[in-house]
C-alpha cells in the first residue's frame, strides 16, 4: 500500500523536528518567543532555528497557492519560499496576487535577501534561484533548451543549506519538476509533503513526487504546514 492522505500536518519551528501532531509547548507561546528574537536583534540575522518551507508548482498553481495560504495564521515562525513556473517574458503579478491572501509580508525575491519567518517570498520570472546562509540569491535563468526545472534547483540548494529544518511542498503543475529537489531534502532529514493528486488541478508534479517515493505526506492545500 502506498502512503494515504492525512487530515493535517503540525511541525515545530523551534527545533526543526517535524512530526504529524507533535505534544509541543503552545503555538502562542512559541511565537511570543520569536517575536522577542527579532526585536532583540533588531534586523540582525536569526540567531534561532526556524523552518523554512519552499512551496513549487506550475499549472494551477496561484489557486493551490491560495488556499494554502488562506489557512495559514500569520504568526507560524516559519518562512514560506514560493518557486512558480512563470513566464520568462512577462512581468509577473503573483506576488501582489498572494499578498491578497494572507496577512503575512509577501514579497518578491531580489538578490541578497534575507530569509526571516512569518514572511512570503516569491520567485521573480526568468531567474534560477538558491539560499545559502539564509540568504536568497538570484541569477539569470539558462538558456537551455531543456525544461527549466526552478522547483528542483533551489530545493536542493535549501537542503544543502539548512538540512532538516527545510520543507518541501509540490502542489498543482505539470511535468517532473521538484521530484529531484525533494528528494535532496529528504535526504538530509527534511521532510516532504505533496498535494493529494485528487485535488490538484495539474496532477504531473505532486503524481511524479508520490511515485518516485519521497513523499512523507500527502494533503490538500487547505492542510498544509501548520504550527504546532
Amino acid at each position: 500500500m502506498g502512503l494515504q492522505p492525512v487530515k493535517n500536518f503540525r511541525i515545530s519551528e523551534k527545533t526543526c523536528d517535524v512530526e504529524d501532531n507533535m505534544k509541543v509547548k503552545s503555538a502562542a507561546e512559541k511565537n511570543r518567543r520569536i517575536a522577542a528574537e527579532e526585536k532583540k536583534l533588531s534586523g540582525r540575522s536569526a540567531r534561532f532555528s526556524f523552518l523554512i518551507v519552499a512551496i513549487g508548482a506550475s499549472a494551477g498553481g496561484i489557486e493551490a497557492f491560495t488556499e494554502l495560504l488562506l489557512e495559514l495564521p500569520a504568526d507560524t515562525g516559519m518562512a514560506f519560499v514560493v518557486i512558480q513556473h512563470l513566464d520568462p517574458t512577462h512581468h509577473s503579478i503573483l506576488t501582489e496576487l498572494l499578498g491578497k491572501e494572507t496577512s503575512m509580508k509577501v514579497a518578491e525575491v531580489t538578490d541578497g535577501m534575507e530569509v526571516v519567518p512569518n514572511r512570503v517570498f516569491v520567485i521573480p520570472p526568468n531567474t534560477s534561484m538558491s539560499i545559502a546562509g539564509r540568504i536568497l540569491h538570484l541569477t539569470p535563468r539558462g538558456e537551455g533548451r531543456g525544461t527549466h526545472m526552478s522547483v528542483d534547483h533551489f530545493m536542493r540548494s535549501l537542503a544543502e543549506d539548512q538540512g532538516n529544518c527545510a520543507v518541501g511542498v509540490i502542489l498543482s503543475g505539470t511535468g517532473t519538476d521538484g521530484t529531484l529537489g525533494m528528494a535532496k531534502i529528504q535526504a538530509r532529514g527534511g521532510v516532504i509533503l505533496a498535494q493529494d493528486e485528487l485535488t490538484a488541478k495539474y496532477d504531473g508534479m505532486p503524481r511524479s513526487a508520490i511515485g518516485a517515493g519521497f513523499v512523507d505526506y500527502i494533503l490538500p492545500p487547505s492542510r498544509g504546514p501548520t504550527p504546532s
